[in-house]
């Protein structure tokens, strides 16, 4: 796939233009601010206190930095280990808690004098707090909220400055990995006195019909000069795939009346235009337009904002789901935590765009960004590559679910991180409906719908033009006032429960907002094969059958038959699309997980099988959930979904490998995964026999099969006529490497990545799929090795090591361009006893 320019628009807060009519100066500033950043984790020494005011602290003025670490931003100090058997795998097994500070030395010029100077942080973990010259000019404590602080009273212009951020990340805050640091993008933002306010337009398209859509464009001024007039004027461009104006404008509006801004005061001005003949957002064709604004004062122009967007109609129908633009559009979604696997949770596009091609091949048409605000990059990443979004707010309200999680920001800032959440992203047309929480403990509360109501009114008043709702897991909830607080009903892993639902209301929309929690390690096989789902788990591992789940779980099967079998749900996000750090279910000591359980008993009995476990020394430190293991390896599971949400498309997909040496003659049953309807096995040329799938029939078996090594083939037919094929092979002794790269042609920007993985094979080039060998990785020219990675939830070696044993045949090393050097880069891996290999990767500046 062509990869993505970087991102020129990133969202209505973000994006902004430089006028033609922009003489010295642009009317609007905003630039990255990443750079030449300077870092220690704790407290300086000698710092007069823990909350990092006074003499010798991070924000002193004159404390001398020289030995703190140099480094750029998005950063996540957690993710450089080590890697502990003591910490919990419920978080990774990695340090990311605890106090650091970022300096940044800059030199304001002359120029910004007079001018409004911000600093906006897209997200910083957690309990942030910002000083400028030696004076706090602000922070946010909830580490997934974008947040703007203002610079301009404490700045000097004209002369050395420095910032200061604190990071205090409190341990027993989360139930995942949720990294630490400044781990997204930093801004400075700079504009004239009177401009338009942070996130302040907001666009939507209210009336569209076949020849025209209506376009109305809210914008909110702030004047933080003196009073003045102003007028505003909107144009609106196409965009085209890379997210740049093409054409001459479409629609212009008329300059808006003189309208007198106060001091110190906003004011919201709104205009409407018809756009003719306007192309409809759709994943299938994520066509995208930009209104420009353009703010004048005392007859010059002294701001223009550019807001991209989409015109599209979202409709949620009782009966039949999702109506886009007026067609039923079934969801298939799967849920997504913030991290990046072996890169942690600090930012990187490229990494976030190569997860979205994996999973747009598996057919996704939708994420569920669980359980917090994503990047804004990401949202960009969605409207243009065609991913239809639920954003959530919160995993916890006032109750929370670990010691120092939400529950303890709840009543003081619930409000305005939930505002900060719509009003930053409600012009992405990628979005489709805003999630207010997740199995939030207060379900069982009988004045819980209460907080749930006064949680959607807060985000209707924000943004009227999509529904909400909430992930629920206790069925109590869909009847006890909750189902009357959203507008759409979420149900996690209660496929059962959709026909009661909608008997009791009809008129309420239904989505499986948390779906199957299927675990797997890829590659791995257990015997016998057991459809028993609490069975298929060994040596901190989990069976690819795709049979094993926990017990609030199931195998994909149930979840698929729910839907089929009650058309009016909307669809599902599977729980989840990649793997993630954290949360290694079943091998989870975490009692947190107990409240998946309604019933006392089976709460009492998991209660009791965790206290176990957390007397057991367990390595997992990621999970199993994903669909796609850390590593961006694809497991089995990934095809049973492509053949359910794909069923175009010619596959077929055969487990387990066919190399089992100790296993001549016993049985080892063969599963076939396919979009076809028929299927014959063969085993060294001789038919197994000829099966179809029936109506709810999902996966081919065949059960019985006993093993012998050579070829194992699966000719797959559909409507009668060949259709697919697939094939599994004994494989030698390992004997080389083999190494691909999913992009050879990079950026010089010394943010751009290429991901190589190697492959065990054969001295024929077959796949030995049982393979353990140590790979090392090394890189000459204008690149480095960033992390290595294998997909194996067990593995503590750190991920900046350049030795990765290989798991189950494959590993992976992710490697960044250098700034501002092209050139040709070699990536070479090596392993003892085995033909290494090269791959040649072209950085361009």
């Amino acid at each position: 796939m062509r990869p993505l320019p970087y991102l020129p628009l990133l969202a209505a807060s973000l994006a902004l233009s430089l006028p033609a009519h922009a003489a010295e100066q642009a009317v609007r500033e905003r630039t990255s601010f990443n750079a030449d950043w300077r870092f220690m984790k704790g407290e300086p020494s000698g710092a007069a206190n823990g909350a990092g005011i006074g003499a010798g602290t991070g924000a002193d003025t004159g404390l001398n930095d020289a030995a703190w670490r140099k480094l750029d931003l998005p950063h996540d100090f957690g993710i450089e280990g080590p890697f502990k058997q003591e910490y919990q795998g419920e978080t990774g097994k990695l340090p990311w808690w605890g106090v650091a500070w970022y300096r940044k030395h800059f030199t304001a010029p002359a120029s910004d004098a007079g001018r409004k100077v911000y600093l906006d942080l897209d997200g910083a973990m957690s309990h942030a707090t910002v000083w400028l010259n030696g004076k706090q000019v602000g922070g946010w404590p909830y580490g997934y909220s974008s947040f703007r602080v203002d610079l301009t009273a404490h700045l000097k212009p004209g002369a050395d400055n420095v910032l200061a951020v604190r990071i205090d990340n409190p341990p027993d805050s989360s139930r995942w990995y949720p990294g630490g640091g400044i781990y997204r993008n930093v801004w400075l933002v700079k504009t004239a006195p009177l401009h338009v306010a942070h996130n302040g337009t907001f666009v939507t398209t209210p009336i569209v019909k076949a020849d025209a859509a209506t376009v109305d464009v809210q914008v909110t001024l702030e004047n933080g000069g003196g009073n003045t007039a102003a007028q505003v004027s909107t144009a609106i461009y196409a965009l085209d795939a890379a997210g740049r104006r093409s054409g001459p404008a479409l629609a212009q509006s008329a300059a808006s009346a003189l309208t007198k801004v106060g001091a110190g005061r906003q004011i919201l001005l709104a205009q409407s235009l018809q756009l003719a003949q306007a192309k409809m957002w759709s994943p299938r064709a994520p066509q995208r337009y930009v209104a420009v604004t353009t703010v004048t004062g005392e007859g010059k122009v002294v701001d223009e904002v550019e807001t991209p967007f989409g015109v599209r109609t979202v409709a949620f129908d009782a009966a039949r789901g999702l109506l886009l633009n007026g067609e039923h559009a079934p969801i298939r979604g799967v849920c997504m935590h913030h991290d990046l696997g072996a890169l942690g949770a600090a930012l990187n596009v490229r990494a976030l765009e190569r997860q979205l091609e994996i999973l747009k091949e598996m057919g996704v048409n939708a994420i569920r960004t669980t359980h917090n605000p994503p990047a804004p990059e990401m949202l960009e990443l969605a409207d243009r590559m065609g991913f239809l979004i639920v954003e959530e707010a919160f995993d916890a309200w006032r109750l929370g679910k670990t010691k120092n999680d939400y529950g303890l920001l709840y009543d003081e800032w619930h409000e305005k991180d939930l505002r900060a959440m719509v009003r930053r992203d409600r012009n992405h047309p990628s979005i489709i409906m805003w999630s207010i929480g997740n199995e939030i403990r207060e379900q069982g509360e009988p004045e819980g719908w209460k907080m749930a109501a006064h949680l959607a009114d807060i985000v209707r008043s924000e943004d009227r033009t999509r529904l909400t709702t909430a992930g629920f897991n206790h069925v109590v909830s869909g009847y006890n006032g909750f189902q009357t607080a959203v507008d759409v009903v979420g149900f996690n892993y209660k496929p059962w429960e959709y026909p009661a639902f909608h008997k009791s209301a009809p008129h309420i929309p239904v989505i499986g907002s948390e779906t199957a929690s299927t675990v797997s390690s890829r590659g791995e096989y257990f015997f016998p094969v057991s459809d028993d789902k609490s069975k298929g788990a060994a040596n901190f591992q989990v069976s690819s059958y795709d049979l094993t789940a926990p017990p609030w779980a199931s195998a994909p099967e149930l979840e698929f038959k729910g839907l089929d079998d009650n058309p009016f749900v909307a669809g599902e996000f599977v729980w989840t699309g990649f793997d993630y750090l954290g949360e290694p279910t079943p091998y989870n000591a975490d009692t947190t997980n107990a409240l998946n359980f309604t019933d006392p008993a089976a709460r009492a009995q998991a209660e009791k099988d965790l206290a176990a476990l957390s007397k057991i020394k367990i390595p997992s430190r990621s999970s199993y959930f994903g669909i796609v293991d850390l590593a961006g390896f694809k497991k089995d599971r990934y095809y049973l979904y492509q053949a359910r949400w794909r069923p175009e498309l010619p596959m077929a997909h055969l487990l387990p490998h066919w190399n089992w040496p100790e296993r001549v003659g016993q049985v080892t049953p063969v599963h076939l995964y396919t979009s076809g309807d028929e299927a014959e096995l063969f085993l060294n040329g001789k038919s197994l026999g000829r099966k179809q799938r029936g109506a709810r029939d999902y996966r081919l078996r065949w059960d019985d099969v006993a093993y012998q090594p050579g070829t194992l083939k699966a000719v797959v037919y559909k409507q009668g006529k060949p259709w697919a094929e697939d094939t599994v092979q004994t494989a030698g002794n390992a004997a080389k490497l083999a190494l691909t790269a999913d992009r050879a042609a990079l950026r010089a920007d010394g943010k751009d990545l290429s991901f190589v993985t190697v492959a065990i094979t054969d001295k024929e080039g077959r796949p030995v799929p049982r393979s353990a060998n140590a790979v090392r990785f090394s890189v000459s020219g204008p690149g480095e090795l960033v992390a290595t990675d294998n997909g194996d939830a067990t593995s503590h070696v750190s991920f900046q090591s350049a030795e990765r044993a290989a798991f189950n045949g494959l590993a992976l090393a992710i490697v960044r361009t250098r700034p501002g050097q092209g050139g040709t880069i070699v990536v070479s891996a090596a392993s003892e006893g085995l033909a290494g290999a090269k791959v040649v990767l072209n950085s361009q500046p």
